[in-house]
């Protein structure tokens, strides 16, 4: 006589229990694997100054710099950083990467952007010329320090 719902003997069953751990951790394991490669995938290879750039650095001078702030509409404010470069070297250049560096009142970074202020499709900066930039900001933390930034040469590219 067979009894249908009774276990065999010989053979064991896992616990309910355990079988629901065993896949909570599995799924908890695939979404640490996840979020891992996305932050791979979004962050930005860091591209450091060659050191040709680094030697032509001295070549270039960020001038009349100012800051400009206007309220944007849903209480937003937009800050400007309005200012020159000029090339004072003998190369032509195509483009002009710089770092904005904005700090809270400890000194602490809050905010670190990297922005273009010379283009080659605007026509890069040629030797012994200025140009004007303009760089918009309107996404600063409350706990800026409402100073300049900090504008640091990122990356220069030759023509």
């Amino acid at each position: 006589m067979e009894s249908g719902g009774a276990p065999q003997k010989g053979k064991r069953r896992f616990p309910a229990a355990a079988v629901f751990i065993l896949v909570a951790l599995l799924i908890v394991a695939g979404g640490f694997w996840y979020l891992d490669r996305q932050s791979k995938r979004i962050t930005p290879p860091k591209i450091v100054l060659t050191p040709e750039a680094k030697a032509y650095t001295k070549y270039l001078k960020l001038g009349e710099v100012e800051m400009k702030a206007t309220d944007a509409y849903l209480r937003q404010t937009l800050v400007e950083v309005l200012g020159k470069i000029t090339n004072f070297g003998d190369r032509d250049l195509a483009s002009v990467d710089i770092n904005c560096v904005f700090y809270d009142p400890y000194g602490q970074v809050v905010l670190r952007e990297r922005v273009s202020i010379v283009r080659s499709r605007q026509g890069g900066l040629k030797s012994g010329e200025t140009k004007n930039f303009r760089l918009a900001f309107d996404t600063i933390p409350e706990s800026w320090n409402q100073a300049l930034p900090q504008l640091v040469i990122a990356q220069i590219v030759f023509n």
